[in-house]
């Protein structure tokens, strides 16, 4: 691939990352923001457990701290009972503020933040008292948490008074699904202390909610604590992934997180939500079965592989013989559908996930279950095949909000790799006869995708992304990402322009101010596939930077304007394929093979994924150069390691 040049916008952007660079790398594995004087700084960030999510709004401004919450609870339904029908309240106000010491108010002064599937604070309440906070949701239960540690590091004995608070609000049950919901907003240990010096105070508060007729808990922030550092802990064992650059290592480690943890234990079954403070105990074609789950087949996190099979099980149960679309969107626990886009090549997405999905965690029964759901939405494609050989839907994963014409180039990439990834499942439960009609089915949509899409688009000989289009658009990554090279050059060189490429990423089209990191984390892994490696390992480094440890950190983002760079929790899990499947090129083939095509970018000398939970088995991948060549070892757990001396040029298969 030809050497590109990076653009001054990308020098520019970096500059302006390390300007806006709040936040450093902690030896604990998270980040930390210290303080300076006089500094002001406020930023949001989401946090979610199986009963609720936590979007926390927090900072310092003239020294003092400033925290607010929002908080949803995704299964207490509210009425019109639709995707956003979720029970919302919004909690302000630092709680430290109501601590009385010696008779006087608490003012805060925050020290530091630091964040590792928490947040957690520290900061001074008046000379020689310090405050430690940690904040964070209850794994399990429908409970939100702040804990308080008062320390007195002075020579004499202060008194301090912690608040009782025990409030009670009980909503309309005619605007609830369930009825009335008691939202209760508690503090345990209240009450007068004198604390000596040297020693410790401890308190905590709790904000949940439930069902009128449902008992109250006991909260106990100690174990409720414990079981999310565990959760945290879990993730971080497994899927790990080990680079010369430790930001890229962190952001990975971080993104399994916010991909893992945003899971909800509705009354279908364990539903992965995107989050944002609207989209929850639903599933989307695009954020669900095209996003995560095909990250969730070899995280090894059980709780995401069940929610990827009840995702895949719910879109089955759509199936009809009359071939209308399935749902975009199946909602509200698993009651109701939206559909308010039409087919946005749903299916596509849908078929393709499913497929790899299948492949990776290699379980025979399970892709007996997902086969007919698989059939079917491949068969719907074919249906829409136009004269033209192209694939047509009524919008795309965009909905409408930039235009996508009848045929556009993301559903038929889409489509293209459901049929490919079809195929090879299709070989395993040997069904030879369709894996070969899917494989011309997808050498004749590439072949025709060409003719349709491809064209020169602002001075590149890249893709139109519908038959009008005359403006670059962000979705032209995607034949990179299925392995259609015909125009990479051309379209790596599109993408990277200043014309797509900005501070923030990818626009979604020429001369917008629009960005979704979606679009940005799919052109990585494309770009890195199609090999050009150094190139994107610049970009991919910038991103990394500004998304862990510069102004609104420390997860990828949905999109800008809308939502406010919400941390949605699927984009998380594109960030990690971006590397597994990007930069490794690692593929799966079959139930205990699969292919890599790793290249290092010229300044590493060694990676390694340790700790892979795929094909039923546990095993790590290491690559390192070697005289100008690749050492690639596999090594499977329990059995001798698998080594190949790689010259870097066909990909490389392996059999566990």
């Amino acid at each position: 691939m030809k050497k590109l040049i990076l653009p001054a916008l990308l020098l520019a952007g970096s500059t302006l990352c390390a300007q806006q660079k709040y936040w450093q790398l902690s030896k604990d594995g998270g980040i930390q923001f210290n303080v300076k004087q006089g500094q002001s700084h406020s930023d949001h960030f989401e946090m979610s457990g199986k009963q609720l999510s936590a979007i926390l709004k927090y900072g310092v401004k003239d020294g003092k701290m400033m925290i607010s919450r929002k908080l949803v609870f995704p299964m207490l339904r509210t009425i019109p009972n639709d995707t956003r029908g979720n029970l919302i309240r919004e909690f302000n106000g630092n709680f430290a503020e109501q601590i009385l010491i010696d008779g006087a108010k608490a003012i805060e002064k925050p020290v530091s933040f630091s964040i590792r599937g928490a947040l957690q604070t520290t900061g001074e309440l008046q000379q020689g008292l310090s405050l430690r906070r940690n904040v964070f949701p209850s794994p399990d239960k429908a409970a939100y948490i702040e804990s308080y540690t008062i320390r007195n590091n002075s020579t004499v004995a202060v008194s301090v008074k912690i608040p009782a608070i025990d409030s009670v609000n009980v909503t309309d049950e005619k605007k609830g699904v369930y009825g009335a919901y008691v939202i209760e907003h508690k503090v345990y240990n209240s009450g007068d202390y004198t604390l000596q010096p040297g020693n410790e105070l401890h308190c905590w508060i709790t904000i949940s909610a439930k069902k009128k007729a449902e008992e109250s808990v006991y909260v106990s922030d100690t174990w409720e604590w414990q079981k999310r550092t565990a959760l945290v802990d879990e993730l971080q064992q497994k899927l790990v992934l080990e680079t010369p650059d430790p930001v890229i290592n962190r952001m990975f480690s971080f993104a399994k997180i916010r991909a893992a943890e945003s899971i909800y234990e509705t009354k279908a079954g364990l539903m992965h939500g995107p989050g944002g403070g609207e989209y929850y105990a639903a599933i989307w074609a695009n954020d669900q079965a095209e996003y995560v789950n095909p990250f969730f087949a070899y995280l090894g996190n059980s709780a995401g592989i069940e929610s990827a099979r009840n995702s895949y099980r719910l879109f089955a149960s759509y199936i009809n013989p009359e071939f209308k679309s399935i749902p975009s969107s199946i909602i509200a626990e698993g009651v109701g559908f939206w559909n308010g886009a039409g087919d946005r090549g749903d299916q596509a997405m849908i078929g393709y996930g499913a497929a790899q999905f299948a492949l990776t965690l290699a379980d025979t029964t399970e892709a007996r279950n997902l086969w007919p759901l698989i059939e079917w939405c491949n068969q719907y494609l074919l249906k829409r095949k136009s004269a033209d050989g192209v694939i047509e839907s009524e919008s795309d994963e965009l909905e409408g909000r930039f235009p996508a014409g009848r045929f556009n180039l993301s559903t038929n990439s889409l489509a293209y790799g459901s049929f490919i990834y079809s195929a090879k499942l299709a070989e395993c439960l040997g069904k030879h006869g369709t894996a070969a009609a899917l494989n011309y089915e997808a050498k004749q949509l590439r072949a025709n995708m060409e003719k349709y899409f491809g064209a020169k688009v602002e001075g590149f000989n890249t893709y139109k992304y519908y038959d009008a289009n005359d403006k670059l658009r962000s979705w032209i990554c995607l034949p990179l990402v299925m392995g259609i090279y015909d125009r990479k050059d051309q379209t790596q060189a599109a993408l990277l322009s200043p014309k797509l490429w900005s501070p923030n990423g990818l626009l979604t089209e020429s001369g917008s101010k629009t960005y979704w990191d979606r679009s940005t984390l799919y052109a990585f892994r494309g770009l890195f596939k199609a090999g050009a490696t150094d190139t994107t390992m610049k970009y991919l480094s910038y991103y990394s930077g500004m998304r862990l440890l510069g102004a609104h950190v420390p997860y990828a983002i949905e999109a800008w304007p809308e939502g406010n760079q919400r941390h949605l929790s699927a984009e998380s899990g594109l960030y990690c394929r971006a590397l597994v499947e990007g930069l490794l090129g690692f593929d799966p083939e079959g139930f205990r093979s699969f292919s890599l095509a790793p290249k290092l970018p010229k300044n590493w000398d060694k990676v390694s994924l340790n700790n892979i939970h795929a094909f039923n088995t546990i095993f790590n991948i290491t690559v390192q150069r070697v005289s100008g060549k690749y050492r690639v070892t596999v090594e499977e757990k329990g059995k001798a390691a698998q080594t190949i001396i790689w010259n870097g040029e066909k990909p490389l298969h392996f059999t566990l």
